[in-house]
């Protein structure tokens, strides 16, 4: 699979008055960008017993105000991989009953490490 979508509806504990990253009850860039995330682990699939993906790094631009309620599409592409790196183009719509619209879009970057080995570097 090179591609997914997930469909997630905004909920109070999803804007920025709940997560801290502002003042009003619309959609959060941190919730924004973690459902980003999850749509390029969705497209990582199962990578096996011993191996999790990491995120290394992020560009997104969160274009537009989502408010509670609203219905938000993520659909993440695979772009590029080198290796263990994997690139991913993300485009996120809500549709507030008017047809789609843009609401951000992001390059993501995650890199596929072995877990036991990871958590082992950060403990000691």
């Amino acid at each position: 699979m090179n591609k997914t979508r997930l469909t997630f509806t905004v909920t109070a504990d999803d804007t920025a008055e709940a997560l801290g990253s502002g003042d009003v009850p619309v959609l959060s860039s941190p919730r924004l960008l973690a459902w980003c995330e999850a749509a390029c682990v969705d497209v990582m699939g199962d990578l096996g017993p011993d191996a999790t993906s990491v995120g290394t790094r992020v560009e997104m631009e969160h274009q537009r105000a989502t408010p509670i309620g609203a219905s938000v599409i993520v659909a993440a592409r695979l772009s590029g991989r080198d290796g263990r790196r994997h690139t991913f183009d993300v485009v996120v719509e809500h549709d507030l009953g008017e047809g789609p619209v843009a609401v951000a879009h992001a390059t993501i970057t995650r890199v596929v490490v072995r877990r036991e080995s990871f958590l082992a570097r950060i403990t000691s």
